[in-house]
């Protein structure tokens, strides 16, 4: 999981200090605001390409329909449960004594008061940061092939699809890192610390973001070259809510997938959690911290779905009366299949309708984990609701997981909703410049671009961009609409959210060119995401209706009938 989207070409010519990246920085902010809750609003009154919200409730309104409160599950890297505005939205389980150590409703989970930690130890101890699933893909496979002459013709289907696996796993790792560009941040990477340092020395805080440095006068060298690198990457990613922090998180990251080509990467996980992660059936790892220290992502996303409404504090998400279930599955790298897999099945256990998955990968050694997850939730009426990713390609043809195709060839989940970000024409356009696009594979855009939501901090908001925020907008569409439809089943849900979604009537952006396409042409819908127009269309609906058994006839039959 990253939100943070920019070239290594490009961080190492920051952190040099070029002079066409300097510039750029230091001018002011020229592009048309927008309003913090553009993507709620209907574009036909406000010129913004939203979802129409309000006019969603006013019919909503209008049916007087009893409204049911629904459980919402986000898989994620944690949330600020002390947050002023997701506080009275937290899920809490009702079996459960808090605080007590004991595992009251036996469910192999103690204390999992408002969900649970998949990257924590019995100690106490959190994962932070992981290393990356290509990297571990290629180690594992490496001893196997390395070296070897290889007639895959007469390979078996296993040993065929671990060769291929360990063919994509080393260009991706090895020949995806260029030496230079690697070089270049090892060098220039103390002087953006450096520099950083300087910062929040000016700025009095440990943490700061591009916003803290428009205004900002800077006269040492180091300085100015970390400023310049910040508002850089926040022009490039539409969010000026980027913070130091992560930034230093990010770097640290590409160093650790560089380093991969030549060494085994950390085993971090497996240090801390301590559970067998090669048996799916080791269930009962990890603690009930779900803030950890990684809290921002997932907290962003739960906001976006439900954001205490109408209390004139912060944000008002989408949904109005849900409940998170946080549980804790993302580090600072890549997820693991087994800990996915586990949380959709406590999600499924402990009631969640609706799973938010703000994730994704290029490598799942363990897809048949995830996938039989999936196969539970579709039994059990569960709606799985993905963001596509932020790499600007075609899912249609590259490797993006977890995805809905099962891996034994076996069909498709019906459960599962894809979604691509989408913006706006005042904040860079209809779609979004990073986001995954495919014809097949992507159902539907939704709000993706400078995204305001909660962040940690307990009075803190702020703007982030991805498919990780046009995702809680769809989960968020759909808890509405389930509120007061809760007999639809996945598969309706998945319907009228697809069906309903608006198609654009101009060309768009193929993301990550200037390419102009229809958007059925990058998407199954062609659409945007409309709560009105989903709520409309779940009104007319047909849901199954429990058979009325009728006593059985005393009268007899005559030759009449």
């Amino acid at each position: 999981m990253n939100m943070i989207k920019m070239p290594l070409f490009l961080l190492a010519a920051c952190l040099f200090g070029a002079p066409v990246f300097a510039q750029e920085a230091e001018k002011k902010e020229t592009e048309t605001s927008v309003p913090k809750n553009w993507h709620q609003l209907d574009p036909a009154s406000s010129g913004f390409n939203g979802i129409s919200l309000d006019k969603a409730y006013s019919l909503l309104k209008s049916k007087k329909l009893k409204s049911n409160r629904i459980v919402v599950a986000v898989i994620d890297s944690g949330i600020d449960t002390l947050h002023e505005d997701l506080k009275p939205v937290l899920w809490t389980n009702p079996k459960e004594i808090p605080g007590n150590g004991i595992d009251d409703d036996k469910n192999g989970y103690v204390d999992d008061v408002h969900g649970w930690n998949f990257l924590g130890g019995k100690d106490g101890r959190n994962v932070k940061e992981d290393s990356y699933e290509g990297a571990r893909v290629y180690n594992k496979l490496k001893p196997i092939w390395e070296g070897k002459e290889v007639d895959v013709a007469g390979l078996s289907a296993a040993d065929k699809l671990s060769y291929e696996t360990y063919q994509k796993a080393k260009e991706k790792i090895v020949g995806g890192v260029n030496e230079e560009e690697i070089k270049y941040l090892k060098q220039l990477l103390p002087k953006f610390l450096a520099g950083d340092s300087i910062l929040r020395k000016e700025l009095g805080k440990e943490e700061y973001n591009g916003n803290d440095l428009k205004d900002l006068t800077v006269s040492s060298l180091e300085g100015k070259m970390t400023k310049s690198l910040v508002l850089n990457i926040s022009k490039a990613n539409n969010s000026y809510e980027i913070t130091n922090t992560q930034l230093i998180d990010d770097i640290n990251g590409q160093m650790r997938k560089a380093d991969a080509a030549n060494n085994p990467p950390k085993e971090y996980r497996k240090e801390i959690v301590g559970d067998d992660e090669s048996n799916i059936n080791d269930r009962n790892y990890g603690n009930n911290d779900i803030m950890a220290s990684t809290p921002f992502h997932g907290t962003h996303c739960a906001g976006i779905i439900a954001a205490a409404r109408n209390n004139e504090k912060g944000i008002d998400g989408i949904a109005d009366n849900v409940r998170i279930m946080m549980l804790r599955a993302v580090p600072d790298g890549d997820e693991h299949d087994k800990d996915i897999a586990n949380a959709i099945r406590y999600a499924v256990n402990n009631g969640a309708r609706i799973i938010s998955m703000s994730f994704g990968k290029d490598f799942s050694p363990e897809k048949q984990w995830v996938d039989d997850a999936f196969r539970y939730a579709e039994s059990k009426g569960v709606l799985l609701v993905h963001a596509a990713g932020n790499d600007a390609k075609n899912v249609d043809s590259a490797d993006n997981f977890p995805n809905p195709v099962y891996i034994d060839g076996k069909g498709k989940a019906t459960n599962v909703i894809t979604v691509g970000a989408s913006g706006d024409l005042k904040n860079g356009g209809l779609t979004a410049s990073f986001s995954n696009y495919g014809k097949s594979e992507v159902d539907v855009f939704a709000p993706g671009v400078s995204i305001y939501s909660t962040v940690p901090g307990g009075t803190t908001y702020g703007n982030a961009s991805g498919t990780s925020m046009a995702c809680p907008v769809v989960a968020g569409v759909a808890a509405l609409i389930l509120q007061h439809y809760p007999k639809l089943t996945p598969q309706q849900l998945k319907y009228v959210i697809e069906k309903s979604a608006v198609v654009s009537k101009e060309k768009v952006n193929k993301p990550g060119t200037t390419d102009k396409v229809d958007l059925s042409e990058i998407s199954k819908t062609g659409g945007f995401v409309n709560a009105y127009e989903a709520v409309k269309l779940a009104g007319t609906m047909k849901t199954e209706k429990t058979k009325e058994v009728l006593p059985k006839a005393k009268i007899k039959k005559t030759k009449m009938g």
